[in-house]
């Protein structure tokens, strides 16, 4: 209910879970979210670095060369490939080097269609030339 999504998204997560254990109920929102997205033709894909990890959201059926860009243009103009491993292949094996040496890290080109989930590193290279 509406009711029990306000109060979950009014506790600190720790809390929401903690209750919804207790309460044995689930929130809604990620299948309203996961539904919305599907209804409009989206899907996540992610990039990791050692500071940070983020969620991308482009076009269902988007190549990876335009998903470089949904990052910055340069990504996309200078793309080499894509590193690509899934996020179900990461959270079943705990590592990136346990997802390479199970062979499931794979290296993408042009016409691969990111598929939702994935988790993609982008080899790119955009030459300084440019006019003077």
């Amino acid at each position: 209910s509406c009711v029990l999504e306000k109060n979950l998204s009014d506790m600190p997560p720790d809390e929401a879970a903690k209750y919804c254990e207790a309460n044995n109920v689930q929130s809604a929102l990620p299948k309203i979210i996961k539904t919305g997205f599907s209804a409009i033709n989206l899907i996540y894909f992610f990039t990791a670095g050692p500071d940070e990890v983020k969620c991308w959201q482009i076009r269902r059926l988007t190549k990876a060369p335009q998903a470089a860009g949904a990052i910055h243009t340069d990504f996309e103009k200078g793309f080499i490939c894509a590193e690509v491993m899934k996020f179900e292949d990461l959270k079943e094996l705990g590592t990136e080097s346990a997802v390479k040496a199970a062979g499931k890290y794979k290296q993408e080109g042009k016409t691969y269609v990111v598929q939702d989930g994935d988790i993609i590193f982008f080899k790119f290279n955009v030459s300084g030339g440019g006019k003077k």
